[in-house]
């Protein structure tokens, strides 16, 4: 399949499929033409994508991990477990922050009030 197709499939832009192809974590045929064909695989692979850019990981991370998630299942893929630890962690700090920022406001909206 062409890219479009692809595209249309998934859901992923073009210009984000070529993105993935020049990451090298999608990796089409190309055609005498110079066009890129994709085999029945591609759409697994960038739904794969997408879902661990939609768990907040980067191109970076996924492509230390991907082959091994695509050929084997994810729990025998020990290369993802640090990812995921330090993406936890991450998310953990960003947590703390916000409910700093939302006590902060509270207080500020309280003594507002209670001015009046």
């Amino acid at each position: 399949m062409k890219i479009g197709e692809l595209s249309k499939l998934t859901g992923v832009s073009i210009r984000s499929l070529r993105y993935y192809e020049e990451q090298g974590i999608l990796s089409p045929t190309r055609l005498s033409n110079g066009y890129r064909i994709y085999n029945e695989t591609a759409v697994d692979q960038v739904h794969t994508i997408k879902f661990y850019l939609d768990l907040g990981l980067s191109i970076d991370q996924i492509s230390g991990f991907l082959h091994c998630v695509l050929k084997n299942k994810e729990t025998f893929c020990k290369e993802v477990l640090p990812i995921y630890e330090e993406k936890l962690e991450e998310i953990e700090k960003q947590i703390e922050t916000l409910q700093m920022i939302r006590l902060n406001l509270m207080e500020r909206v309280a003594a507002i009030k209670d001015d009046r």
